[in-house]
């Protein structure tokens, strides 16, 4: 399997300690024998004690239906199912109540059963490589889901309700179709690795400020040209994934500077050449309108800017090797050439590439 095919299904990722499968006679290895349904169904048939079994490994067969005695595995802890070609699980996954880890990437389902909501333990749960075009509903049950695995289905959105999983620590959405995401995101507290990467993304909701647990972000391939100011306050967060993304160049290209008013023209010559103006001189609406200036970040000017400003792109390094598109106000379109000049900017980040640095003027974060 390629790499990133491997990464598009959260392949490699490791289940927490408390969740390692056990070894010895409690694990029942059927994995890469080219079963079908009824030849595995024999082979459970041979089994002394079935309720000793805690650990089925059935991946890499050649299985369309689950076999019927999977159902008598009363004491199940982990069922792995993995690359066969099961277009459905079936109801009697139901009667699995020790369930804690269920494994099914790369076969054909479309749909998970009801019963599926009744399994209060489930952990882990990893559909990644399937034929999904929207979240099951018997997921947003499971209120003791730590990870949940969805890569490379056919998913067009995320519902509201994502929020009722608490628990979650782990989300694995990439390689869908995604074009927005839902507020709810901001709900899972304890969520430490979101991936969204590969998808159609064009913004991300300000709710993502709200995981202050998140340590991963995979946002790359998507359609991002803007950045929300509530990334830089993840304070847990140090791995971020942004390449693919037409980020600040493609947002900016067509944009323009809109120059000053001559009321703020009038303003800044005050200010930069110190001009008295004592009550009773000027109107107080005037007055309180020079009280508004604010100093241009470019230390070779000394200038001022009251409404009319230029928002310059200044990339920032963010967690040691990542850098992001961040505002700095400056007074005129002059200033931001200058800065381009000086050599403070002078690592360009691979998005800057192949446009004139006095055109990235404005961007807009949020």
């Amino acid at each position: 399997m390629a790499d990133d095919e491997r990464a598009a299904w959260g392949a490699g990722s490791e289940l927490p300690a408390d969740l390692q499968a056990p070894d010895g006679p409690e694990v029942l290895d059927l994995s890469r024998q080219g079963l079908d349904a009824p030849t595995a169904d024999t082979n459970l048939a041979l089994l002394d004690d079935t309720a000793r079994v805690r650990v089925a490994r059935l991946q890499h067969n050649l299985l369309e239906r689950l076999p019927d005695r999977v159902g008598a595995l009363s004491r199940l802890h982990t069922l792995d199912v993995s690359h066969n070609r099961l277009g459905a699980l079936p109801e009697e996954l139901g009667a699995l109540p020790a369930l804690r880890v269920l494994l099914a990437a790369g076969n054909r389902l479309r749909y998970l059963p009801k019963a599926l909501a009744g399994l209060a333990d489930l952990e882990v749960v990893n559909l990644s490589g399937n034929n999904l075009d929207a979240l099951p509903p018997p997921l947003l049950a499971l209120g003791s889901l730590r990870a949940l695995y969805l890569g490379a289905n056919r998913l067009e959105c995320v519902p509201e309700d994502i929020g009722k999983l608490q628990k979650l620590e782990v989300l694995y959405l990439g390689g869908n179709r995604l074009q927005e995401l839902p507020a709810g995101l901001g709900s899972l507290g304890q969520l430490q690795s979101l991936v969204l990467s590969g998808n159609r993304l064009v913004a991300l909701p300000p709710s993502l400020s709200c995981l202050h647990r998140l340590r991963s972000l995979a946002l790359h391939d998507n359609l991002l040209t803007t950045l929300p100011p509530c990334l830089v306050r993840l304070q847990n967060l140090v791995e971020l994934s942004l390449r693919g993304n037409p980020l600040v160049v493609r947002f900016v290209r067509d944009l323009t500077y809109e120059p000053p008013r001559l009321r703020e023209l009038a303003a800044r010559c005050v200010k930069i050449h110190r001009l008295p103006c004592g009550e009773g001189e000027l109107p107080p609406a005037l007055l309180a309108y020079l009280d508004t200036a604010r100093r241009c970040v470019n230390p070779r000017c000394k200038g001022v800017y009251f409404d009319a400003r230029v928002e310059h792109i200044k990339f920032v390094d963010f967690c040691g090797k990542y850098r992001l598109p961040l505002l700095q106000y400056l007074c005129s379109a002059q200033c931001s050439s200058q800065l381009a000049g000086s050599g403070s900017e002078s690592e360009a980040s691979d998005e800057e590439g192949g446009v004139d640095p006095s055109r990235l003027r404005r961007v807009l974060l949020g």
